[in-house]
């Protein structure tokens, strides 16, 4: 199975999901099958004034993750995703990573066909 990235607050299975794709706190970078990690910090995006989005969707593709689970994706961020063939699960801010990895694992993710936020943090 693909390598899964998550939006972190900090780096745990038991970290809670990072709402904010493009400022998130870092990535963790999970196996599903074993659920080993490894943890990607995403700090220098949060202090940019702009293109966090852009800069985190780079990161996560050069990860080698497929899928992302977060919370919410602006608009530039999400383009580059796509264009990275990384498929996207928005709206899951409110669980824990391992949470996400598990309903991903159990096919309950909805995949997004567009963006959740407009961009800039709105």
């Amino acid at each position: 199975m693909d390598k899964i990235a998550v939006s972190c607050e900090e780096p745990s299975l038991d970290s809670q999901i990072d709402p904010r794709f493009g400022r998130a706190a870092g990535f963790l970078i999970v196996d599903p099958d074993t659920m080993e990690f490894e943890y990607i910090d995403n700090g220098t995006s949060q202090v940019m004034a702009q293109g966090a989005g852009i800069q985190a969707a780079e990161n996560v593709a050069r990860s080698g993750a497929k899928v992302l689970l977060t919370g919410f994706v602006g608009p530039k961020a999400f383009k580059g995703l796509a264009g990275a063939g990384i498929k996207i699960g928005q709206n899951l801010e409110t669980m824990t990573v391992r949470q996400a990895v598990e309903k991903f694992k159990a096919g309950d993710v909805d995949f997004a066909a567009a963006p959740n936020r407009t961009g800039h943090g709105r």
